[in-house]
């Protein structure tokens, strides 16, 4: 086996006629933390809960820690593949507390009192050792859940959709919690989430699964500036779409000559992102018209159209009234362009 804290080779699964997962490949180094991002019914919790042990694969293999769990002649049970799991509703046992939760998990040859005093010390809830569930706050719970996944020292950590069950304000915080917690301890941790500025903000690798497949895997800023395909680069942030021709890594298109990531000839699609596109109020070829604007507090987006009606977004600090609907800009790009062959 490789150095791979979690390794999935060819998983398959159906369910009927419906494929939820299609050659699902996976390494996930130690230590890691990893993002498995998609749509709503990509099969991304399907893929979470066969490496937990709760769906079993119709193909292919699974290793966590070096250790094979699941091939073509092994199956081992969730109980025995040291796997903790973090549930999106955070399955909290209601009669017990905090303490009693986090403790549940423990092996017999673990000292239980100790773990859970330490366990209650990282997440920072000793004061609520003795409450139990509905007497803390949705960041509480979520603390106390996945203290209970870390408290019997297990191989890797599971995360499904885990930040979706609070507000928006409360999920920044959150989040920022659970990475420090997760990096402190230094356990493998893989969570399962459609958000993509979470996945971006959190993860230190990204795997972007799609219709049961996983597409690409990277480091967040690599699958954000230099995506597989025009699929990912629509479906990670927000991206412009302009028809050109390449010769080499020059580009011609409705915005004039751009420059491109990579060498092509020939019809291509240019994908380049809003904060890539620069308005020039003053510019001597005001081609374009703002249509829209979007005021988002820290940024706005401005909406334009060219003469040809395609439309563009660009992504500016500061504050607003520097432009108004239906004047005149200029526009360049300030990056080089990611080219998809037409």
């Amino acid at each position: 086996m490789s150095g791979s804290a979690i390794q999935a080779r060819c998983l398959c699964k159906r369910f009927g006629s419906v494929r939820a997962a299609c050659g699902v490949h996976l390494d996930v180094a130690p230590s890691t933390f990893l993002a498995l991002l998609g749509a709503s019914g990509c099969g991304k919790t399907t893929v979470l809960r066969m490496l937990a042990g709760f769906v079993r694969p119709d193909g292919g293999s699974i290793s966590i820690g070096g250790q094979t769990v699941v091939d073509d002649t092994t199956w081992t049970p969730p109980e025995k593949r040291r796997i903790g799991m973090v549930f999106q509703e955070y399955a909290l046992f209601p009669h017990m507390s905090v303490a009693d939760n986090i403790g549940y998990g423990i092996r017999p040859d673990q000292d239980r009192a100790r773990r859970v005093a330490e366990m209650l010390d990282l997440v920072g809830l000793q004061t609520q050792r003795d409450r139990h569930p509905h007497e803390l706050s949705g960041g509480q719970q979520q603390r106390v859940a996945l203290a209970r996944a870390l408290a019997p020292e297990p191989a890797a950590i599971l995360l499904d959709e885990p930040f979706s069950n609070l507000d928006a304000a409360l999920r920044v915080r959150v989040r920022s919690d659970v990475r420090d917690i997760l990096r402190h301890t230094g356990v493998t941790a893989i969570f399962v989430t459609h958000d993509q500025e979470e996945a971006l903000s959190l993860a230190d690798q990204v795997a972007v699964m799609m219709n049961g497949r996983i597409v690409q895997t990277g480091p967040p800023h690599e699958v954000y500036r230099a995506p597989a395909d025009r699929a990912v680069a629509a479906f990670i942030g927000d991206a412009n779409f302009l028809a050109g021709t390449a010769e080499g890594r020059k580009v011609h298109c409705e915005l004039g000559e751009l420059i491109a990531e990579q060498d092509h000839h020939g019809p291509v699609e240019v994908m380049f992102r809003p904060e890539d596109l620069l308005i020039i109020p003053f510019g001597e070829h005001r081609t374009a018209t703002v249509t829209d604007l979007q005021f988002f507090g820290h940024d706005q987006l401005i909406h334009l159209r060219l003469p040809s009606g395609a439309t563009l977004r660009s992504r500016l600090l500061g504050a607003p009234g520097a432009y108004q609907r239906g004047q005149q800009v200029s526009v360049r790009v300030n990056n080089p362009a990611v080219i998809f062959p037409s």
